[in-house]
């Protein structure tokens, strides 16, 4: 089991690198990896030819363009053609090459915008997508059912995983193109840095969220390659939501800022609430570990040491 040849798309961003970490750790010793000048995810002949020659025993799709409300609303074609391109790639590419089992990485963002709370599994597809990141989503739910119908036709093994909102290690800190969590982080640490006495929050501060350290998702990851699950669908969270307001004050009080929180409401909110159905996991007996305050001190941390070092 340790010496499976596992490949690992995306290794170099927080979700990929989080694997990675997490199967080094549990002692797998045959990872494969190749970073974007290696290996050019949107060209489908180099995947193809790439899969061929190393045939992984399998594959983490964890490669994907991600960002935040803002990257999502104005980079739209880009969002949906680069993700269906590198799933498709993927996922076809490794049915080609005789590569059963696959993890496909997909998003919360995937459900209807007015979701019944918690939002479970079943309800992909029952209603309509939140506008802001719709193409995305539209990306995500098609790898989603391309690797079902891998299964249903090829008899492949390809399941997929849905992780509420991620931060950790290795994230991205732009304070406008990042996710709300890591953006906080930076404009709350540069804020203090300037002196300043308010933090500016995009929107109302009222939406609901749930936040993930990007390690418990790999940690589930792994969990469900080593059960050997044959296909599926997997909401991955911790069951707890926060409004975007309490969100920012337990981040400014980690970084230290005391200012007031003054909120932007001509940015856009998104979704109302969103809170996974986490059920299904528990059912299997897999459980989140890193409370959020936790998670956020060491994001903290990631953060202020890249920036000594100059790598956001």
């Amino acid at each position: 089991m340790l010496n499976k040849k596992i490949y690992v798309a995306g290794h170099n961003g927080m979700v990929g690198s989080a694997i990675t970490r997490r199967l080094s750790q549990g002692g797998y010793n045959n990872l494969l990896t190749r970073s974007r000048s290696e290996l050019n995810l949107l060209d489908q002949k180099a995947v193809r030819d790439f899969l061929n020659a190393e045939k992984p025993d399998f594959i983490f799709s964890a490669a994907a363009k991600v960002g935040g409300i803002n990257a999502n609303n104005v980079y739209r074609a880009d969002f949906i053609y680069e993700n269906l391109q590198i799933e498709s790639n993927i996922v076809h590419g490794a049915f080609l090459a005789g590569v059963a089992a696959l993890c496909f990485l997909g998003s919360s963002c995937i459900y209807p915008r007015d979701c019944p709370q918690p939002i479970k599994e079943e309800y992909l597809l029952t209603g309509a997508l939140e506008p802001t990141n719709e193409p995305y989503a539209i990306a995500k739910i098609a790898g989603i059912k391309l690797c079902e119908s891998m299964n249903a036709q090829y008899k492949t093994r390809f399941f997929s995983v849905m992780p509420t909102n991620l931060y950790g290690v290795n994230d991205r800190y732009d304070p406008t193109n990042s996710h709300v969590l890591p953006a906080l982080i930076r404009k709350a640490s540069e804020a203090k840095l300037r002196g300043d006495k308010e933090l500016i929050v995009w929107g109302s501060g009222t939406p609901r969220r749930e936040f993930l350290d990007a390690d418990d998702l790999a940690d589930a990851c792994v969990f469900l390659m080593e059960k050997g699950v044959d296909g599926g669908l997997y909401n991955i969270g911790c069951g707890e939501d926060i409004t975007i307001r309490e969100l920012a004050e337990t981040i400014m009080r980690i970084v230290g800022f005391d200012g007031k929180i003054v909120f932007d409401a001509s940015k856009p909110d998104g979704t109302p609430r969103k809170l996974l159905d986490v059920s299904r996991m528990d059912a299997l007996g897999w459980r989140y570990k890193i409370p959020l305050k936790e998670g956020i001190a060491k994001a903290y941390g990631d953060f202020i040491k890249r920036d000594r070092l100059g790598g956001l």
